[in-house]
């Protein structure tokens, strides 16, 4: 491999930059558009591919996200490679807020204004005895019918924002081979020119 380092990453190393990347996360945020951008599909398979890994982000099953973006990718005629590259929506920065807000809009939805700020949950304790079928009600129920509305709204803006920069992107490329190519003609015809008249 061309740019392997010089000593290998060790665990702890792998670990922190899979929470915190290595650069920044602006960096990492610039480098998956780019990659996105570059796919070679459709406008309309890299945006759908894209809205579906945004869906798949703010559903409560954290192992699956891959999963559940392909598939949902496939049914719509997404690109799987941006399906993937969509879930990074979902990372250590935005899941706080994707799970308090998918919670709270499901708790309204389910239970009305007046019990949508009902009693804390004792997740902790739930997790430390190991009682995973007492979190259906209070928390993955109410947090899979808030990632619905949620979901579908940011994934539709995801989709009409990549599409647009998608088709915005490829005219700027286009613009930029066609300028290259008018000034690599001319030269040529400069040089036909010169050599010809001496």
């Amino acid at each position: 491999m061309l740019f392997r380092r010089r000593k290998p990453a060790d665990l702890w190393e792998r670990a922190r930059t899979m929470v915190w990347p290595r650069r920044s996360f602006w960096r990492s945020a610039q480098y998956f558009v780019k990659r996105a951008l570059r796919l070679t599909a459709t406008p309309h398979a890299i945006a759908a591919g894209i809205a579906a890994g945004v869906f798949a982000s703010f559903t409560p099953f954290m192992g699956f996200h891959f999963f559940i973006a392909a598939g949902l990718a496939w049914c719509i005629g997404g690109n799987l490679v941006a399906s993937a590259i969509g879930t990074a929506v979902g990372n250590p920065l935005t899941f706080p807020l994707i799970w308090g807000a998918t919670l709270e809009t499901g708790r309204l939805i389910l239970y009305g204004r007046e019990l949508s700020h009902g009693a804390p949950i004792h997740l902790g304790k739930m997790l430390r005895h190991l009682e995973f079928s007492q979190l259906w009600e209070p928390v993955i129920k109410p947090m899979s019918v808030g990632a619905l509305p949620l979901g579908i709204f940011f994934a539709l803006v995801f989709y009409f924002v990549t599409r647009w920069a998608t088709f915005t992107f490829r005219e700027q490329r286009r613009k930029r081979l066609a300028e290259r190519a008018r000034r690599k003609a001319g030269r040529q015809a400069f040089d036909a020119r010169t050599a010809t008249s001496s």
